[in-house]
């Protein structure tokens, strides 16, 4: 066997202080970050992607499940009510050309922070990684899932708090270094109801939005854990009524990407998956669209 490890055990290891050398380090790493499955480690370590003819199944085993934690882009697309022009689709060219065959092509346009995007640190600190320059292992590893979708439901300007981060380390581990943090609280089941999700509806107006984030004190205790990167499926990492924006300048200082409008984490189990979070490249960006992807042994079942 060679020493190459498989693509999601080298994910699952890519975010922590060290690469992991020797596969039984990459196997105990897995089994503490819950991949609990015989059968997932043995395919994953025995898979070799690097060499010729290498089937997609020797690299995502049998049973494995991918979910697109992605909102498409469309015209109805949520963009930030500070924003004059939305995301937009242009058709250019439709149909046979002179020579006969079908041809299409499209003009795209959106702003840097709309849909299911990346906040770069540079976004709220100067100095920091743009959307080109950010490592690519802050944007792929293990992840944690963690539930305020109860407070939010009672709450619409509910925030994850200390104590809840606290709570979900009693009940289930120390977050690790490198590990992707989601924070789940149901606003997606509202999307792309501007009103239901952003909480207002007025062009340009920002001071009377409603919708869940993450609290200052909350996002301290994930920047000490060394987290590799923090997501939500809200249009913010900070509450709707946030003047100050405390959460987003806290996470760009630390030089933490962050990832908004995410969406489907009741499909994630609370630890297990590895997700994949890869902006388009845009050059001194302090945002971009992005694809979020997430890999598990096996279906949620709840």
């Amino acid at each position: 066997m060679r020493r190459t490890l498989p693509l999601l055990v080298m994910l699952a290891c890519a975010c922590g202080h060290r690469r992991y050398e020797r596969l039984d380090d990459a196997i105990v790493h897995t089994d503490r970050i819950g991949y609990t499955q015989a059968y997932w480690h043995r395919q994953l370590v025995a898979a070799d992607f690097v060499r010729p003819g290498v089937k997609v199944s020797e690299i995502i085993p049998d049973g494995a499940v991918l979910v697109d934690l992605t909102h498409a882009f469309a015209e109805d697309t949520v963009v930030w009510p500070s924003e004059s022009r939305g995301f937009t689709l242009q058709q250019i060219e439709h149909g046979r050309t002179d020579a006969g065959f079908y041809y299409e092509s499209n003009r795209i346009s959106t702003p840097e922070h709309a849909g299911t995007h990346l906040d770069a640190p540079r976004h709220f600190a100067q100095g920091k990684d743009g959307v080109d320059t950010l490592p690519l292992s802050r944007l792929m590893g293990p992840t944690v899932v963690i539930d305020i979708s109860g407070k939010a439901a009672a709450d619409r300007d509910a925030q994850l708090e200390r104590a809840d981060v606290e709570a979900f380390e009693r009940n289930n581990g120390r977050i690790d270094p490198g590990t992707i943090v989601l924070v789940r609280t149901g606003w997606d089941t509202r999307w792309p109801d501007r009103l239901r999700y952003l909480g207002d509806t007025r062009p340009g107006a920002t001071d009377k939005l409603h919708f869940p984030g993450i609290a200052e004190s909350a996002a301290n205790l994930l920047i000490s854990r060394q987290v590799g990167a923090v997501g939500i499926d809200t249009a913010s990492v900070d509450h709707g009524p946030s003047k100050d924006f405390k959460t987003h300048r806290a996470f760009a200082d630390a030089g933490l990407p962050t990832f908004e409008n995410v969406a489907r984490l009741d499909q994630l189990p609370v630890r297990g998956a590895v997700v994949l979070a890869l902006p388009m490249k845009v050059a001194h960006a302090s945002g971009a669209p992005l694809r979020v992807v997430a890999i598990m042994p096996q279906p949620v079942t709840r």
